[in-house]
C-alpha cells in the first residue's frame, strides 16, 4: 500500500454491495449452535501445535502449554481459538495426516473440556481430520484451500452443520511463492472466493467466512493491494477474515523480525477493520481486542 493516488478496481455489483454495507457489517454467524452478532468484530487467537511455525512464540509442543495459552487468550478476550497442526508458511514441508491428527486432536479435546464455552476452529484442509476435530469439540473448519484440497471437505462441514473459513491460495506451501502472477489480484481473488462460495453452498455449507489469504501466493505489494481493496470483498456478502499477524508483509516492509512486528500488525488490523473486516486472526489477542475497542468507539 503506497501513498500515491491510483484507480482502485470496482467490481460489477460492488456499488450495490456498498449501498448495503451497513447491513453486511451486521452479519450474524452461527457457530456451534450460537448466533454471534458481528457488529463488533471478532478476534480469533492462533494456537499452533507445530514445531516450525514462522513466529516461534506461537509454537506449542504439549497439551499443558496449549491450555495455558488458551486460558491467556480467553482472559484477554478471544472470541474464537484457531488450532492448527500443519504449518502453511511459505516453503514449509508437507506433514502427514497421522502427524497432523496427533498434534491437533489432543489440543482441541483438552481445550474443549477445560473451556467448553469458547468456540474452536480447526485449521486443516483434510476432511478426515476435520471429522475428528469436529467430534472433539471444534465448530469451525478453517481451510486454506477453500475445499480444493479434499473433495469431501464441503460435505463433511455440511454434515456437522459447522461454519467454514474459505481462503484463497495457489499451489502448496512449498510452491506458492512462485505462483504470484495476476492480471488484477483483487478481482481474481474475489472471483475465486465467489466461485468457492457457490460450490460450498451447493454441497450444503451454510455458514461461510471469506479470507483473501494475505501472504499466500501473493507478493508483498499484492498483499497491500488486497488490504487497500479489502472493502471490495463485501461483494461476497460474507464476513471477511483478515489474517496478517506478524507476517512478512509487515516485517519485511519495516526491516524487522516477526517478534518485533506487533506494532505493525496492530496498524494493519485497524486498517482492515476500517475496510470492513469482521474477524481478525492474530497471535496477540490483547492488542487486537484493544484495536477493536478503539475502532468501535469511532463508529
Amino acid at each position: 500500500m503506497n501513498c500515491t493516488s491510483g484507480v482502485n478496481w470496482v467490481p460489477e455489483g460492488f456499488q450495490h454491495a456498498m449501498q448495503n454495507k451497513a447491513n453486511s457489517s451486521n452479519h450474524t454467524l452461527r457457530i456451534g449452535g450460537r448466533l454471534i452478532n458481528l457488529v463488533r468484530p471478532l478476534v480469533m487467537g492462533i494456537i499452533n501445535t507445530t514445531p516450525d511455525s514462522f513466529y516461534f512464540r506461537s509454537r506449542h509442543s504439549d497439551v499443558e502449554e496449549v491450555l495455558r495459552t488458551a486460558e491467556q487468550m480467553i482472559n484477554e478476550g478471544a472470541d474464537v481459538l484457531d488450532i492448527g497442526g500443519y504449518s502453511s508458511r511459505p516453503g514449509a514441508a508437507e506433514v502427514s495426516a497421522e502427524t497432523e491428527l496427533s498434534r491437533v486432536i489432543p489440543a482441541i479435546d483438552a481445550i474443549h473440556r477445560r473451556f467448553p464455552e469458547i468456540p474452536l476452529s480447526l485449521d486443516t484442509f483434510r476432511s478426515a481430520i476435520a471429522v475428528a476435530g469436529l467430534e472433539a469439540g471444534a465448530s469451525v473448519i478453517n481451510d486454506i484451500t477453500a475445499g480444493t484440497g479434499d473433495p469431501d471437505m464441503f460435505r463433511t462441514v455440511a454434515e456437522f452443520d459447522a461454519a467454514m473459513v474459505i481462503m484463497h491460495t495457489r499451489g502448496t506451501p512449498a510452491t506458492m511463492s512462485t505462483l504470484t502472477q495476476y492480471d488484477h489480484v483483487t478481482r481474481e481473488v474475489a472471483s475465486y472466493l465467489q466461485e468457492r462460495i457457490k460450490m460450498a453452498e451447493s454441497q450444503g455449507v451454510k455458514e461461510l467466512i471469506v479470507d483473501p489469504g494475505f501472504g499466500f501466493a501473493k507478493t508483498r505489494q499484492q498483499n497491500f493491494d488486497l488490504l487497500r481493496n479489502l472493502d471490495h470483498f463485501q461483494i461476497c456478502n460474507r464476513p471477511v477474515l483478515a489474517g496478517f499477524s506478524r507476517k512478512s508483509m509487515i516485517w519485511k516492509t519495516l526491516s524487522i523480525e516477526p517478534e518485533n512486528a506487533l506494532n505493525g500488525t496492530t496498524a494493519l488490523n485497524m486498517a482492515a477493520l476500517m475496510k470492513g473486516a469482521s474477524i481478525l486472526r492474530v497471535h496477540d489477542v490483547k492488542a487486537a481486542k484493544e484495536c477493536v475497542t478503539l475502532f468501535c468507539e469511532m463508529n
